[in-house]
């Protein structure tokens, strides 16, 4: 087996680069692109240097790691501003929001209706009816403030 795997040299490369590229179209992540782009770089060197399978897996494993955070420095400059930037972020769009309780806070836990979905929150021991602030979110479970009415 050994023998068949030094025997194609870069070919090796080229495969699993095409390979980890096309696994990359068929579930898209970005992660298996930089891998495939890791293979075909260590391709082509090993196309052009003779060196042991050692250096040119070490190699491969240089490459993959650095791309990672290489990519994700470059997303953050390239992402552009939405119009709707908590869409998959629903709870964290909720902070700062004035709601009224659903069903009373009591022993610290109550749930509020938010157009279609009813929500669990924490805080103070209030009565239904109550005018609440959300000052935190975890995951699907709100944090609340009371609301005092302006003076």
């Amino acid at each position: 087996m050994i023998e068949l795997v030094e025997s194609l040299g870069a070919w090796n490369w080229f495969i699993l680069g095409i390979a980890l590229l096309a696994l990359e179209i068929a579930a898209p992540g970005t992660f298996m692109l930089w891998l495939g782009i890791a293979a075909l770089v260590v391709g082509v060197v090993s196309y052009f240097v003779d060196w042991t399978w050692q250096a040119q897996f070490a190699l491969f494993a240089v490459i993959a790691v650095a791309s990672i955070p290489l990519w994700r420095r470059v997303a953050r400059r390239v992402e552009t501003p939405t119009d709707r930037p908590f869409l998959n972020r629903r709870a964290e769009g909720l902070v700062g929001k004035t709601f009224t309780i659903d069903k009373p806070i009591v022993n610290a836990v109550g749930t509020i209706r938010i157009d279609d979905t009813v929500w669990r929150v924490i805080g103070p021991d209030c009565p239904a009816g109550s005018r609440v602030r959300v000052t935190v979110t975890d995951g699907a479970q709100l944090e609340v403030a009371l609301e005092h009415p302006a003076a």
